[in-house]
């Protein structure tokens, strides 16, 4: 069946509106919270790098709860601030120890991809991993529903693990 292109211009809003309000309802009520966070230990440079991958607007309503204050990811007014409210936020609810002994994540920055902003750190002069034991309560206090996927990456062996309200805690052995 072939459409005129008179009738395409008329059903063009149609598409459009249905578009615009799908992403509307995804906007305030997706029907799921996760994040996703991938540690990933580099031998050769002796140092754990970790990715966390989070909703923007679950993120930015957790950092405006923790900071009393209007949090935008896309367009901060002060970049340099938001820099500090994230590295706070994220080193209060994602701790790491490997082999026993606790790893100081240091900030690298963020980047927007999508509706979701990714937020890296690192961790250097670690000589060797064989234990990663992870706390991660992301974004539990904002919904209950949160589930915090993490994937674990040492000398090419992966493992992962899911955490879901109330579980803060995994362990990962290579």
């Amino acid at each position: 069946m072939v459409i005129s292109l008179y009738k395409w211009l008329l059903l063009l809003p149609l598409f459009t509106a249905g578009n615009l309000f799908s992403d509307i309802a995804h906007q305030k009520l997706h029907p799921y919270y996760v994040s996703v966070t991938e540690i990933e230990y580099s031998h050769p440079d002796k140092e754990i790098q970790v990715a966390c991958k989070i909703f923007t607007d679950d993120f930015e309503q957790a950092l405006k709860a923790m900071y009393h204050t209007k949090i935008d990811l896309y367009h901060p007014q002060d970049k340099a601030l938001l820099n500090k409210q994230i590295t706070g936020y994220i080193q209060k609810h994602l701790h790491l120890k490997a082999d026993n002994k606790t790893v100081t994540l240091n900030y690298i920055g963020y980047e927007i991809e999508g509706e979701a902003a990714w937020c890296f750190f690192s961790a250097g002069n670690i000589l060797a991993v064989k234990n990663i034991e992870v706390f991660n309560d992301l974004l539990y206090e904002y919904k209950k529903e949160q589930v915090n996927m993490m994937h674990t990456r040492v000398n090419g062996d992966r493992k992962s693990a899911r955490l879901s309200y109330p579980d803060t805690s995994m362990q990962f052995s290579f």
